[in-house]
């Protein structure tokens, strides 16, 4: 794990990248912005979290990172041990947790539950859409973590995620205070959806999806296959993290689309 800090004090607000090593677009993200810093109203902390899997190019060494929170310093998964860390390090802060996915191009906000807090953000940051995920987070940092929120930047490895990741975490800093810079004004509001169930993959050889994420998906049509086995909605839906390869046992997850926020 790697910090850095801009600001002289105690942050209160916090940037965390790479929780896992497949998703580099937090660290350059991070890196990008120390390379070029801002001036800065309040301290700020960057940490880079699981760089021996950055370094290995895999999503976790011997535990999901974003499993294994609020972490065990005795455990003797490393990625366990590490949670707590990272838990002890964002204590009192508010977060930006930066990832990206093998689903979507562009940038989405999770947060654990939409308080007033979370809306004056997302309001400000360039994504698409907001997904609330209470009930849906065991062992991950949004959770665990007071006042987190997660941006997913885009396609996992791309450069595009990387710049997006750079973007979104300087609307953060104006958002929060860290800079004197005014947050961008949303001309659009967006719609937010809170996730629901998984949607399970069986083991097979070749895998599809034809749906969109974020599309509405009526009852009945298909969703995904499985080498000649196709997954059909049960009920409506929207999908959400919904790819091929993403997950090694499910697809995604549906959502049901419950507001806009303006």
């Amino acid at each position: 794990m790697r910090i850095e800090q801009l600001g002289d004090g105690v942050p209160e607000v916090a940037v965390v990248g790479s929780i896992h090593g497949d998703e580099p677009c937090g660290r350059d993200g991070i890196e990008a912005v120390l390379a070029d810093p801002p001036e800065v109203e309040r301290p700020v902390k960057f940490i880079i979290a699981n760089e021996a899997a950055l370094d290995a190019n895999k999503r976790y060494l011997d535990t999901d990172l974003n499993r294994s929170f609020p972490g065990d310093t005795d455990s003797e998964s490393r990625e366990t041990r590490l949670a707590a860390t990272i838990t002890s390090e964002l204590r009192d802060c508010t977060v930006l947790s930066l990832h990206s996915t093998q689903s979507y191009d562009g940038m989405f906000a999770l947060v654990d539950e939409l308080t007033p807090e979370m809306e004056d953000l997302c309001s400000v940051l360039s994504v698409d859409a907001v997904v609330q995920t209470k009930g849906a987070n065991e062992g991950r940092m949004i959770a665990t973590v007071d006042s987190v929120l997660e941006v997913e930047c885009g396609y996992q490895g791309s450069a595009e995620a990387a710049e997006n990741a750079a973007q979104v975490i300087r609307e953060f800093l104006a958002a929060t205070g860290v800079t004197a810079e005014s947050p961008p004004q949303r001309e659009t509001s967006l719609p937010v959806f809170q996730l629901g169930e998984p949607i399970p993959k069986a083991a097979a050889d070749q895998y599809e999806v034809f749906v969109r994420n974020f599309e509405p998906v009526p009852e009945g049509d298909p969703v995904a296959a499985a080498d000649d086995e196709t997954v059909v909605a049960e009920e409506p839906f929207h999908p959400v993290l919904l790819s091929a390869y993403g997950y090694e046992d499910v697809f995604g997850f549906t959502a049901d689309r419950i507001g806009m926020l303006d």
